[in-house]
């Protein structure tokens, strides 16, 4: 027997044995090589100790890959819930106060009752109280405190001003409101006059009392200190009311004015549409609203602008989370039709109504929710898969070196409970720290979230860890091996349970695609953690087929290569095909690497091709110039600049006719559409329907007979004048001509072509004609193509045409799509999952080839006594890593492609690119397709990698001489 210690640390003496990994018999005292050593001393150091101090590099290794994978566990679903708090709170905070404010409003008291309870009712005092009682009735989580709630008396109808000194653009009489306002000085500053305030006690009677206007207000209505509004009632009397003070909002964004932003900001609106509708223009009027005084509430009660009390309570974002949306939205559901209005009607009265958009913005925000969820779960599940794989390469690579080391203590009586006790004991001393570690590091990193969330990852870590080193070191030693023996990879032969188990993986793999493919990862299907594990199954598929595919290729090249003169060739081969049989770990976790690479990148991409697209299809070109709806001709000095500026390649000029009515529905039911006609050159928006992609068509097929040369020519009545159109108004025209009379001239049409878009009028129904076959032409809209047109080029010109001009930009428009802190969120955890799952395959070649570096090494030593050279010996070590790097970087492109075309249909990415931004809606949807850069780039990346990790081996070996490696005994 070899006097020394085994290599574990733990000493065997002569006449001891080792049963179950401990000692022998206790107590007494035991003569040792002459001398006498007393039992109650401890004759062996610990275990865990020695195994530390015998081999730290590889204790401090295992901890810092543990380290790190319990932090990216832990910091995962922090961050998702970070960023769904954060988009949560953001929804609501930037959603318009006139959306987000929760409100309760009650009709005038009822007009039997006597006039003093009328006018009490409605006073300061009783609003106040009512306020008081509701705000205690609503949702706790989003009740803010008093300062922007507000509550008071107001006309919910307008009434219309008949005073002359009150502006009229239409010659339309102004409507104005009359409104009572809580804490209006608290809110606001005085710019002019004083503040109104009541004299006496105001009752319905009252026929003058005080107000007050904003300066936009007061402006706009043309107001000054001192201006008399005159107010009809329906008894026949008047209410005066003078306005006595002008201010100013403190915070006009605030709720408490932009609630209703009338009672800050007067508007321009049109008069109702008649019925029937009329061909003239429509006229507008001024509406604004005039601030009274508190108590003087009761003198609204005698006008005929419906008056009704209301309470206001814009919501609280600060403390709400995402868990609390489905909570709060279901408490807004009972406070606008359940218990909570019963509740609130108690308050405030039995007619009382509650009403909010809050329910619609959470809505939004859990339809966003549920679409980006799902994807996100597929990088994490793809890059979560990987560091699994790496860390049992990892705990493989220390068991597989510890071999010899437990096959003697298995000799030497060790039962394998024993063996398996003290080494999960040893890797739990390193696993358990690290893991807690990355835990406490990444929750003060990543806070604002829930702990325990954060603790179920890094415990699966630490557990995977523990679990895996004792098994798979252990596991192989229940019967006796045979010293020396071989499992190579070309004679191997696949057992009856490995079959059973990849048939298994494989139906799993089926089962998700096909979950994936039907119920998508929209939020009407949703998705569970199978089917966002569809691409790691089928990586792993992949994984299981290639490596039983591999000993094929590998005789084939044997063979052919055994036939040739060099070594070096067959050498390569013949050491590929001895590698190990259990070497899917490895392949396993480049393939799942370059799959979640190839997947996260065409996320991305589609991400950018989709904002592109939304971008293109809002503006309808790289620029487009205009007026006010599109209905203001532009000049012709205008038209010449733009053409003439930098970046310009082309311009499209367009006639935009709005409002052309459509036949008249058959059926009789009166059902009237309309559409919009488009006069183009047919060459010129050809090109660019072709450039952009938004229904192209073939020039000849919109050219129309006998074009008229001039303007003010009608073309002839029995000319019949082809049309592109969309697919509703093919519907409603049907396939013969149709007489449609437009502002540009009557015409007689019929359809010769259908695309579902246009590039002028993106979101409208339309039909495009020959502008040379209308009577009145005039060009309305300039759509600009080039790769960059010059922007302060366009603006000069536009400026220099007039004010009501403008130019937007597809770049521009392109930028505005802000992410939001979810966007933000799930982009940042699909780049850093592609960097993790780099990173792991990164350590899964360096510990592929670190496994038999000693063996290599040994390899090249021997043969260099031989005569082989060193540019020979890097040639071999090369080649001999090439089959698996070339199979993985081959198997991951196509794997990659796979599962992009499989899980494609499954995966729509409208949620993740376009939930903010100027055209939201802009596209229907955004599929998922394989981006080659995303394929290509990581797979080239292995093989380069490879070769340049044999390469550096083989240089270093080389430097070593032939004695340092070979040694007597030495079994590599």
């Amino acid at each position: 027997m070899n006097p020394r210690s085994v290599r574990d640390g733990d000493s065997i003496r002569d006449g001891s044995s080792v049963r179950d990994g401990s000692p022998g018999r206790d107590g007494g005292t035991a003569q040792v090589g002459g001398s006498v050593r007393d039992r109650s001393t401890p004759a062996n150091a610990p275990w865990v100790r020695t195994r530390l101090r015998t081999a730290p590099g590889t204790a401090w290794a295992l901890g810092l890959l543990v380290l790190l994978t319990s932090f990216l566990a832990a910091a995962f679903p922090r961050t998702v819930e970070r960023y769904e708090n954060d988009g949560l709170r953001q929804d609501i905070t930037v959603a318009d106060p006139s959306r987000s404010v929760l409100e309760l409003s009650a009709p005038e008291p009822e007009l039997q009752l006597p006039a003093a309870e009328r006018e009490a009712a409605v006073r300061d005092a009783a609003l106040a109280s009512v306020h008081r009682k509701a705000r205690s009735l609503l949702p706790g989580p989003v009740v803010s405190g008093t300062g922007d709630s507000s509550y008071g008396f107001r006309t919910g109808k307008p009434i219309v001003a008949q005073d002359r000194w009150l502006p009229r653009p239409d010659l339309v009489d102004p409507q104005l409101t009359y409104s009572t306002l809580s804490a209006l000085p608290d809110h606001a500053t005085l710019r002019a006059g004083k503040w109104p305030a009541v004299h006496g006690q105001v009752s319905e009677d009252t026929t003058e009392v005080e107000a007050a206007v904003t300066e936009e207000t007061a402006k706009v209505l043309k107001a000054t200190t001192g201006s008399v509004i005159s107010v009809p009632a329906p008894s026949g009397k008047r209410l005066t009311v003078r306005i006595t003070g002008i201010v100013a909002p403190t915070d006009p964004r605030s709720a408490y004015w932009s609630a209703q932003p009338l009672l800050r900001t007067p508007a321009l609106v049109p008069e109702p549409v008649p019925s029937p509708p009329t061909l003239s223009p429509p006229r507008f009027y001024w509406t604004a609203a005039v601030l009274l005084p508190p108590d003087a509430a009761p003198a609204l009660l005698a006008t005929a602008g419906r008056p009704e009390a209301f309470w206001r309570f814009p919501p609280d974002a600060s403390r709400l989370t995402a868990p609390d949306a489905a909570g709060l939205r279901s408490s807004i559901a009972s406070l606008e039709g359940g218990p909570g209005l019963v509740r609130l009607r108690g308050a405030a009265g039995v007619n009382a109504t509650f009403t909010t958009d809050l329910d619609e913005i959470l809505t939004g925000y859990g339809s966003l929710r549920a679409a980006i969820g799902p994807v996100v779960t597929v990088a994490a599940v793809g890059a979560g898969a990987v560091a699994a794989v790496v860390l049992l390469m990892t705990v493989g690579l220390i068991g597989g070196r510890r071999r010899t080391e437990l096959a003697l203590l298995r000799a030497r009586g060790g039962s394998l409970r024993g063996i398996g006790g003290r080494l999960f004991a040893e890797t739990a001393v390193i696993a358990l720290p690290a893991a807690v570690l990355g835990l406490l590091i990444a929750v003060p990193l990543l806070d604002r979230a829930r702990l325990w969330p954060s603790v179920v990852g890094p415990a699966a870590v630490a557990a995977l860890v523990c679990l895996a080193l004792p098994l798979g070191a252990v596991l192989p030693h229940r019967r006796p091996q045979l010293p020396g023996a071989r499992d190579d990879l070309m004679d191997a032969r696949p057992s009856r349970r490995r079959t059973v188990a990849e048939l298994t993986v494989l139906v799993l793999a089926v089962g998700a695609v096909a979950g994936l493919r039907r119920r998508g990862t929209g939020g009407d299907g949703g998705s569970d953690l199978l089917v966002s594990a569809a691409p790691v199954l089928v990586g792993l598929i992949a994984a299981l087929v290639l490596v039983r595919l591999l000993p094929l290729p590998l005789r084939l090249a044997s063979r052919a290569v055994a036939r040739r003169r060099g070594a070096v060739g067959f050498l390569s081969l013949a050491r590929a095909g001895r590698s190990s049989a259990g070497g899917t770990l490895p392949l396993l976790a480049l393939l799942l690497a370059l799959t979640t690479a190839a997947f996260g990148g065409s996320v991305l991409a589609g991400v950018a091709d989709a904002r592109d697209r939304a971008a293109v299809h809002t503006v309808g070109a790289d620029a487009r110039i205009s007026g006010p709806y599109d209905a203001v001709p532009l000049p012709d000095r205008l038209i010449r600049q733009v053409r003439g500026a930098d970046g310009v390649r082309e311009v499209a000029a367009v006639q935009v006719v709005y409002g052309v009515p459509l036949p008249a529905d058959p059926a009789g039911n009166n059902r009237m559409k309309s559409a919009v006609l488009l006069g183009v050159d047919p060459a010129a928006y050809a090109r660019l329907a072709r450039t952009t992609g938004l229904g192209p068509f073939p020039a000849d097929r919109l050219r129309a007979p006998g074009r008229t040369a001039a303007k003010g020519t009608a073309p002839s009545k029995d000319t019949v004048v082809p049309v592109i159109v969309s697919p509703s108004v093919a519907t409603e025209l049907g396939d013969r001509p149709r007489e449609l009379p437009t502002a540009a001239g009557d015409l007689t049409v019929r359809v010769a072509g259908v695309v579902p878009r246009t590039a002028a009028v993106p979101d409208s129904d339309f039909l495009i004609v020959d502008s040379a076959s209308l009577t009145r032409r005039q060009t309305s809209t300039l759509l600009v193509t080039g790769g960059s047109p010059d922007a302060k080029a366009l603006r000069a010109a536009v400026k220099d045409a007039g004010k009501d001009f403008s130019v937007r930009l597809r770049s521009e428009e392109r930028a505005a799509f802000v992410d939001t802190p979810m966007q933000q969120g799930a982009w940042g955890i699909y780049a850093a999952a592609i960097a993790a799952g780099a990173g792991y395959a990164l350590l899964a070649v360096l510990l592929s080839l670190l496994r038999t570096a000693p063996e290599r090494t040994a390899l090249l030593a021997r043969l260099r006594t031989m005569g082989l050279t060193s540019r020979q010996g890097r040639r071999l070590l090369g080649l001999e890593a090439l089959p698996q790097a070339l199979l993985a970087a081959v198997g991951g492109v196509l794997v990659g492609w796979a599962a992009i075309a499989l899980l494609a249909p499954g995966v729509d990415l409208v949620g993740l690119a376009l939930s903010s931004g100027p055209g939201p809606t802009a596209l229907d949807t955004a599929p998922l397709r394989a981006d080659p850069w995303s394929l290509t780039l990581p797979a080239l990346g292995v093989v380069v990698l490879t070769a340049a990790v044999a390469a550096v081996q083989a240089r270093w070996a080389g430097r070593r001489g032939p004695n340092t490696e070979l040694r007597a005994g030495d079994s590599r």
